[in-house]
């Protein structure tokens, strides 16, 4: 690895950060408004001892978890059956094209009526916002795959629908699959600030109770922390990633 790549991208971060640093110490922004990088630190502290940051996390976490399997979950046996049958992709073509320009945030206000303001609630916004991405990233891979390896599985034995899925559909799939579902990592992440400002208890929920005070430290504290959390699951996912796929190689 060449020095450059390593000392570049930090000392573009210290510029950002001395940039960051100087705007608010110079009063060219006012403090309350932009909190300089230095004062993060002690920030962080009180949430820490206060037991509000690891309460916060850990309820938004788990909200994060479940949206993202449940949302991930049907959009990805949705996505292989419509992407095998034609007719399910018919009969459902209209459904897609009315529900999928309607935003995540126009479901909150059928989330609060259906499931009130509980934790109930911000998993099915999560769960929305996580579907689409992760339905048409399998719908679009199992479309891809070469009609040539399904007639070659054809002439193998493998003609039942379950057979040509198990053996070449999902295996073919799976990098495309994968992509999507990467991508509704960080979705889902901007989902749990979505479903949380409205009053369910997380990281969200947390930001806006700082900013209705102007104590914006602790909204940067919180950023921050998301910002964190989602780089370690990326980094896990990414890992996780090239183990399945390892068969590429």
């Amino acid at each position: 690895m060449r020095l450059s790549s390593v000392l570049l991208p930090l000392a573009g971060l210290a510029v950002f950060l001395a940039v960051w640093e100087a705007v608010p110490r110079l009063g060219l922004v006012n403090p309350a408004f932009l909190p300089p990088p230095s004062v993060i630190p002690a920030a962080f502290l009180r949430e820490l001892a206060s037991g509000l940051w690891p309460s916060a996390v850990a309820s938004s976490l788990g909200h994060y978890a479940i949206g993202l399997v449940v949302g991930a979950a049907l959009g990805v046996a949705l996505g292989i059956v419509t992407g095998m049958s034609r007719a399910m992709e018919g009969l459902t073509a209209w459904v897609v094209r009315v529900l999928r320009p309607v935003p995540g945030l126009a479901w909150v206000p059928f989330a609060i009526i259906w499931f009130g303001v509980a934790p109930s609630a911000a998993v099915f916004i999560i769960a929305v916002g996580v579907f689409w991405i992760v339905y048409f990233a399998a719908h679009g891979a199992i479309r891809g795959v070469d009609r040539d390896l399904i007639e070659l599985a054809a002439a193998f034995g493998f003609r039942s629908a379950p057979a040509r899925l198990v053996k070449v559909l999902l295996p073919a799939a799976a990098p495309g699959i994968l992509v999507g579902l990467r991508t509704a990592l960080g979705q889902a992440w901007m989902a749990v600030v979505a479903a949380e400002i409205f009053g369910v208890f997380g990281l969200g929920q947390r930001m806006m109770q700082a900013s209705s005070l102007l104590a914006t430290d602790i909204v940067v504290v919180y950023m921050l922390t998301m910002a964190a959390l989602y780089g370690l699951i990326d980094s896990l996912f990414v890992a996780l990633q090239g183990w399945l796929l390892r068969w590429k190689a």
